[in-house]
C-alpha cells in the first residue's frame, strides 16, 4: 500500500475521499468563463427606422403575426409601405447570405403590414399632456413623427401644402410600386389616432404659425420637391418636362405630356420611375441618358433592375449637349480615376420627341427665412445629436437635414425627433438605449442550419407591366411567409437551441425554462469553450476569469 503522502499529491477531484469527486468546485481552474450576451444583429444595425427585425420576425416564425405587426409597430408606423419601397440595406446586412440567399425582410414586412390593414389592428395613444407640437410635411418623416408623438399623449397638427398628404411616397412613386389603398390605409391609421392633417396649407414662417397656433414644439419635415435645373441650348419645340412634375401630374390624373420617344436626363430613382412610366403611356421604349457608368448609378440597384427588366434602355457615360429639333446631341464620357465622368469631345445622335430631366430636387427652406439662429448649409438645415435646429423647440429631419435621402432614413428620423421633443416637452433628456456589439457573420456556425432557399415573390409578366399601372410585385401568404421568416438565424441572441447544454462536459449549464434561456453553474464551469465554440448563433463569448 502507498503512503498517504502519496494520496494526498494527487489532484483532490480524483481522490476517494467520501464527498470530494462530486462536490468539487472545479471552477477554480478556470482562467477564461463564457457568457451569455446579446449581440445586435446585422440587419437591426442597418435599419434606417432602427426597427427591431429580429423581434418581430421572431413573432412572425411563430405564427403570431399581431405581436410580430405590434413589434414592428414599435418603431415604424408605415409597415405595408416600408415592405414595398424600402430599399432594405437590412438584407444586404443579413448574415444569411453567407449561407444562401439574405432572408426577404421587406417580403415579410409587406405581410405583416397587409394583415394589419385586413384586420383593422389599431395603435393605443398615450395619455394626454396637454402639450400641441407642429409638424410641417406629411410625408414619411412627418407621418412618423406624429404617430410617435400620439403614442407619447401629444396633440398633433400636420401641415401639408399639397391637396393629399403622403409627401414623396405619393408624389415620386407611381402605383405599380406602391397601390393607394395602402398608403391611404396607413395614413388614415395615424389619423384615426388623432392626428389633424391640414392640407393645402403652405407654411412660409415657421415662428409665426408657432405662434399663432399655439404649438410647443415643431418637426420640420419639408420633402424635396423643388426639381434641378440645367441649362441645355434647345432649339425647336421639342417638350422638355421636370420628372417631379411628370409624376405629380400622373398622381393627380392630369396629362403628363409623354409622347412617342421619351428621352430621360438622370440616373436616380425619379429618372427610373419616369422612364418605366413612359413605357406604359407610350408604347415606345425609353431611353435614360445617365453620366456615370452602371455601377455608380444614383439609382438603387433594384430599381435599375427593374426597369432593365420593362425593356428601358440604358445611355450611361453620355451626356447631353444640345437638342436641335428631335435630334439629341450626346458627349460620351469616360469614367475617370475616382469615377467620375471626364468628358472625350466625341458626340453620337439620338431622336426624341420629349426630354424629362430628372437630376434631382432641393428642399424650399423659405419657412426659415425669420430663423436667424437656424444654420442652413449647402441647401441643408444643420441640427444636433436631438434632431433640433439652433433653435429651441424647432426640430428638423428627413430631406431637410444632410443623411441619405430615402423614405427609410425619413421614417427614422420622425421616431428620434418624436422621442426628443417628448423629453424637451417634459424637460428631460432622451438617453438612447446603449448598443450592443454587432454579431458578425465570422461569430455564428452556419452549418448548424438547414438549407432553405428564399421564397421568392412573384411578380407580373412582361405584358402586363408595360400596359398597365397593376402592382408588379406579389406579396407572400401565410405559410410562404411563415417558412421566410423561419430563415432567420437570430444572429447574436440565444434561441434555446439547446446545443450549449449538450456539449457541456461538466454539466454546468442549467436551463431556465422555455423563454428563459440558460445560466452556467460557475463552480463546475472549466471554461473549456466548448458552448462558445458549438454556439450557432454567436451568443456566449468567453472573458478573462478576472473581469
Amino acid at each position: 500500500m502507498r503512503p498517504d503522502s502519496i494520496l494526498q499529491s494527487k489532484p483532490f477531484a480524483i481522490t476517494l475521499d467520501v464527498g470530494s469527486s462530486l462536490l468539487n468546485k472545479t471552477g477554480t481552474w478556470r482562467t477564461e468563463r463564457p457568457v451569455y450576451l446579446d449581440r445586435l444583429p446585422p440587419c437591426n444595425h442597418a435599419c434606417p427606422a432602427g426597427e427591431n427585425i429580429q423581434a418581430w420576425l421572431g413573432y412572425a416564425e411563430e405564427g403570431d403575426y399581431e405581436a410580430a405587426w405590434r413589434q414592428i409597430m414599435e418603431d415604424n408606423p408605415l409597415p405595408t409601405v416600408m415592405g414595398r419601397v424600402c430599399y432594405h440595406p437590412c438584407e444586404g446586412a443579413c448574415n444569411r447570405a453567407a449561407l444562401d440567399e439574405a432572408v426577404g425582410i421587406i417580403s415579410v414586412e409587406r405581410f405583416l403590414g397587409n394583415q394589419g390593414i385586413k384586420y383593422g389592428w389599431t395603435v393605443p395613444v398615450g395619455e394626454p399632456t396637454g402639450k400641441h407640437v407642429m409638424v410641417v410635411g406629411a410625408g414619411p418623416g412627418g407621418l412618423s413623427a406624429a404617430y410617435h408623438l400620439r403614442r407619447f399623449g401629444h396633440e398633433v397638427t400636420i401641415f401639408e401644402s399639397t391637396p393629399k398628404a403622403g409627401g414623396m411616397l405619393r408624389w415620386s412613386i407611381p402605383k405599380y410600386r406602391l397601390p393607394r389603398e395602402k398608403l391611404n390605409a396607413e395614413i388614415a391609421r395615424i389619423e384615426e389616432m388623432g392626428v389633424k392633417i391640414v392640407l393645402d396649407t403652405m407654411v412660409e414662417d415657421v415662428q409665426s404659425s408657432m405662434k399663432e397656433g399655439q404649438f410647443d414644439a415643431a418637426f420640420l419635415a419639408v420633402g424635396a420637391h423643388s426639381p434641378r435645373g440645367l441649362d441645355i441650348p434647345v432649339t425647336g419645340e421639342m417638350p422638355v418636362l421636370e420628372g417631379i412634375t411628370v409624376l405629380r401630374d400622373l398622381e393627380l390624373d392630369k396629362p403628363t405630356h409623354l409622347r412617342g420617344q421619351v428621352v430621360v436626363y438622370g440616373g436616380g430613382n425619379t429618372a427610373m420611375d419616369v422612364a418605366r412610366t413612359a413605357t406604359r403611356l407610350t408604347g415606345f421604349k425609353p431611353k435614360v441618358i445617365v453620366r456615370r457608368d452602371r455601377d455608380r448609378m444614383a439609382a438603387h440597384e433594384f430599381e435599375v433592375d427593374e426597369a432593365l427588366f420593362e425593356k428601358v434602355e440604358l445611355l450611361n457615360l453620355r451626356t447631353i449637349k444640345q437638342v436641335d429639333g428631335r435630334s439629341v446631341t450626346l458627349e460620351k464620357m469616360v469614367a475617370g480615376e475616382n469615377g467620375r465622368p471626364q468628358a472625350t469631345g466625341q458626340y453620337e445622335p439620338i431622336e426624341g420627341d420629349v426630354l424629362v430631366l430628372a437630376l434631382g430636387q432641393d428642399v424650399d427652406l423659405g419657412l426659415l427665412e425669420g430663423c436667424p439662429d437656424v444654420t442652413i448649409s449647402q441647401g441643408t438645415v444643420l441640427v444636433d445629436s436631438e434632431m433640433m435646429t439652433g433653435h429651441p423647440g424647432i426640430f428638423a429631419g428627413g430631406d431637410m437635414v444632410p443623411s441619405e435621402r430615402t423614405v427609410t432614413t425619413a421614417i427614422g428620423h420622425g421616431k428620434k425627433a418624436a422621442r426628443n421633443i417628448d423629453a424637451y416637452l417634459r424637460e428631460e433628456t432622451c438617453v438612447p438605449a446603449e448598443k450592443h456589439e454587432i454579431a458578425t457573420e465570422d461569430l455564428l456556425n452556419t452549418w448548424y442550419y438547414s438549407d432553405a432557399d428564399r421564397t421568392v415573390q412573384p411578380t407580373l409578366e412582361i405584358i402586363r407591366r408595360q400596359t398597365g399601372f397593376a402592382e408588379v410585385v406579389g406579396g407572400l401568404d401565410e405559410s410562404n411567409a411563415l417558412f421566410e421568416a423561419r430563415r432567420c438565424m437570430s444572429c447574436g441572441n440565444c434561441f434555446e437551441c439547446d446545443n450549449c447544454y449538450g456539449v457541456c462536459p461538466d454539466n454546468a449549464i442549467t436551463k431556465l425554462g422555455p423563454g428563459k434561456r440558460f445560466e452556467f453553474k460557475y463552480d463546475y464551469c472549466k471554461g473549456c469553450a466548448m458552448c462558445a465554440a458549438e454556439c450557432p448563433c454567436g451568443a456566449i463569448k468567453m472573458v478573462p476569469e478576472d473581469i
